[in-house]
């Protein structure tokens, strides 16, 4: 049965045509923000020449946009068209203030959709497939990212949202859906459960479209003995301020390497600490500028995301040879921010909760257990002299556990101790996150 619509590119263009529909978008992006009537593009211009930038040499002439550009202009003052014009409003998970709006248009929701089938496509989706979405609905991007990416490429979508999983093991098992799309821990908590079962051989899953979390090529691998026989695990990338999901995608034939869809996202990898270019190969800060976007585009977002350009092989491999620039699978971030079962935690703001209770001293570590296929949070705080009782210690963890849980939205396991039976660090500076990949407990 044919497709309804023209075939999803998943190649891309050739390097110099490539280079040349960068440059002209790049150039008709800059001419439109610096001479429209928003007033935070206007003033970030104000020393840009629009007729200067003329091809994608010219854009570290640009500035740098960064997060707290959008909580500054919050709620709509990076919206470059009249919000009437806007068709839809997502907002980040992250914890740390207000959240962070990102408003598209029409035309943006059919880019969204685009570059998500593209990803679902370079996976080894088919139009035929039943598409078994886990992501969240809602205001997070995930779920509607590549629900809407599914429908574009023909498929039937399944919106079954994260959690119930009883439920999303019996869709799986009725329906025989190919393509499972989720965090990388839930999918790993799905196959664990459906082996505990006896059903795992019973699913008919090959594909997991996995994201919004980081994970490593060790949590690949248990992935793949977990779900067993032809399962792959894939990588797919995004982030709400630049479009939500759909950014950039894993192929099967070429894992550790994410294809950027860089007709719209122009990628490039800064120096963290001093914001200079690094060559293609050195590892630094991803910067993306969208160069499509209509209600909120970016210019040069500094996504806090670390990772290196990796060798293009598109031209030099043949006829039909994919084209996208290649980037590392994600090693870190630039900055102290934790992501948690997909949702955005700065320590901070459990040290605000931590702080703000007066049965609290000043010592406490957060510990992120990666043991598990679901990634637990645990925090160790000591308690104040007159707070150390064995029955102020349970009341005061059990507190502090519903008032994080409000604070940031995830479930912490919280323990009070007496004071002085944490260590103290008297030399540099203290450490407050450890992660637990073992069972070896890094507060001890």
């Amino acid at each position: 049965m044919p497709l309804p619509f023209d075939p999803v590119d998943t190649i891309g263009l050739p390097a110099e045509q490539k280079r040349s529909l960068q440059g002209e978008r790049l150039s008709a992006l800059v001419d439109r923000l610096a001479t429209g009537d928003n007033a935070f593009w206007s003033e970030r211009l104000a020393d840009i020449a629009p007729a200067s930038i003329t091809s994608v040499d010219d854009l570290t002439r640009l500035p740098f946009t960064v997060k707290q550009d959008l909580r500054d202009q919050y709620p709509l003052g990076m919206v470059t068209i009249p919000v009437e014009a806007t068709t839809r409003l997502h907002a980040s998970s992250g914890t740390s203030g207000k959240p962070t709006i990102v408003v598209y248009t029409p035309a943006d929701l059919a880019i969204w959709a685009e570059v998500n089938a593209r990803a679902l496509a370079l996976a080894g989706t088919r139009s035929d497939d039943i598409l078994h979405n886990g992501y969240g609905y809602g205001l997070f991007t995930g779920g509607l990212g590549l629900h809407y990416g599914g429908e574009r490429l023909g498929c039937t979508v399944v919106p079954v949202s994260g959690g119930n999983t009883a439920l999303q093991l019996q869709l799986l098992e009725d329906l025989g859906s190919r393509v499972l799309s989720a965090t990388p821990s839930f999918c790993l908590v799905l196959a664990e459960r459906a082996h505990a079962l006896g059903i795992r051989d019973r699913l008919g899953v090959e594909i997991g479209i996995l994201g919004a979390e980081p994970w490593s090529e060790g949590m690949r691998e248990r992935i793949h003995e977990a779900w067993g026989g032809n399962f792959t695990a894939l990588d797919i990338y995004g982030l709400s301020e630049i479009i939500g999901p759909g950014v950039a995608m894993e192929a099967p034939d070429d894992l550790g390497a994410l294809n950027v869809f860089d007709d719209h996202f122009l990628p490039e990898i800064v120096d963290p600490a001093t914001g200079q270019p690094l060559p293609d190969g050195e590892f630094g800060e991803l910067v993306i500028t969208t160069l499509t976007k209509e209600a909120m585009p970016m210019l040069r977002y500094r996504t806090g995301d670390i990772t290196r350009i990796l060798p293009d092989t598109g031209d030099t491999a043949g006829p039909g040879t994919r084209h996208w620039t290649r980037m590392a699978r994600l090693t870190g971030r630039a900055d102290d921010m934790l992501i948690i079962r997909g949702i955005n935690v700065y320590p901070r703001e459990i040290e605000a909760v931590l702080m703000d209770d007066p049965d609290v001293g000043a010592n406490y570590a957060i510990v992120v257990d990666r043991r598990g296929p679901m990634v637990e949070l645990r925090v160790r705080a000591e308690a104040t002299t007159a707070a150390s009782s064995a029955t102020n210690l349970v009341a005061g963890a059990e507190r502090l556990a519903r008032m994080i849980t409000e604070r940031i939205r995830i479930r912490a396991d919280v323990e009070m101790v007496p004071e002085g039976s944490m260590p103290r660090t008297e030399v540099g500076k203290v450490k407050r996150v450890f992660e637990q990949v073992d069972d070896t407990d890094p507060l001890e």
